[in-house]
């Protein structure tokens, strides 16, 4: 993981750090100051973070800056040319160790010191499966886990069609298809995970972080509509005609200025003592 191209990544990156959810960054944040003083107290080992399916770094140029500043990144991803992407954009500015890893090997993944595992628009293409074998590692390590920008089924235009509901329902049910890690939860990864980890002694808080685009997000829009075509052409509900009528639509919409489009997401953080 992750497969998406650079250019996507920056496309979306602008929308992905305006959504997320402000109150989880701050809780994270003062956690992870109280970790830091507390294991400077009593050790030497610094505080790690840990990046699953990093792509170009955006997680980190999101938090970095109200992180504390002895944070230290371990960035994750089987994408070479992602890594070195992100090596190249986050540069000396951060305490980064790249690293290539197929996170199926999830149980491989050496968290020794790591305090807190993040991941961003990332578990909906998960299996519970491989969700239950990250649980199961990150519990005995100690590690918190912040789940970011997860895709919760929702998709909402102010200009409505009369196919809007069942490219939805479409669309989601592809999104339980296999992405890489076995089956997918889609719009359910986080509700799944809540569930695990709760009943591992996690405290858990679920937010929203949807999504808002207009006019002014023209590009990524016109990208997002885009990668609609070969999920519902596979989905086989809706006929290719139909398919390209809905998009046409979209497509001619999005310079209105009465258009936008709320795409549901939501983001986690689970905390233990």
């Amino acid at each position: 993981m992750s497969g998406f191209d650079k250019t996507w990544l920056s496309l979306r990156e602008p929308a992905d750090r305006a959504a997320r959810n402000s109150d989880l960054v701050h809780k994270l944040c003062n956690h992870l100051t109280s970790q830091i003083g507390e294991r400077q107290s009593c050790t030497d080992k610094v505080t790690w973070v840990a990046d699953l399916g990093c792509g170009s770094g955006a997680t980190w140029r999101a938090l970095a800056s109200d992180l504390p500043q002895d944070s230290h990144w371990l960035l994750m991803d089987n994408d070479a040319a992602l890594l070195v992407e992100a090596e190249m954009r986050i540069g000396a500015r951060g305490r980064i160790t790249t690293c290539q890893q197929d996170l199926n090997a999830i149980e491989d993944v050496d968290l020794c010191d790591v305090s807190l595992v993040t991941a961003s628009a990332f578990f909906d293409l998960c299996s519970e499966g491989f969700c239950s074998r990250l649980i199961d590692h990150i519990r005995p390590q100690g590690c918190g886990l912040y789940a970011a920008l997860n895709y919760n089924g929702i998709m909402e235009w102010s200009v409505p069609h009369e196919l809007d509901a069942a490219v939805v329902d479409d669309f989601n049910r592809h999104q339980r298809t296999d992405k890489g890690f076995g089956p997918a939860l889609g719009p359910a990864a986080s509700a799944f995970l809540a569930e695990g980890l709760r009943a591992r002694g996690y405290e858990v808080t679920l937010e929203d972080s949807p999504w808002t685009l207009d006019a002014e997000h023209a590009e990524l829009q016109s990208r997002f509509l885009d990668g609609f075509r070969q999920p519902l052409l596979e989905i086989g509900t809706l006929s290719a005609t139909e398919i390209e009528r809905w998009l046409a639509f979209r497509v001619a919409a999005i310079s209105r200025p009465d258009s936008s489009c709320v795409v549901g997401h939501t983001d986690l953080l689970a905390l233990h003592d």
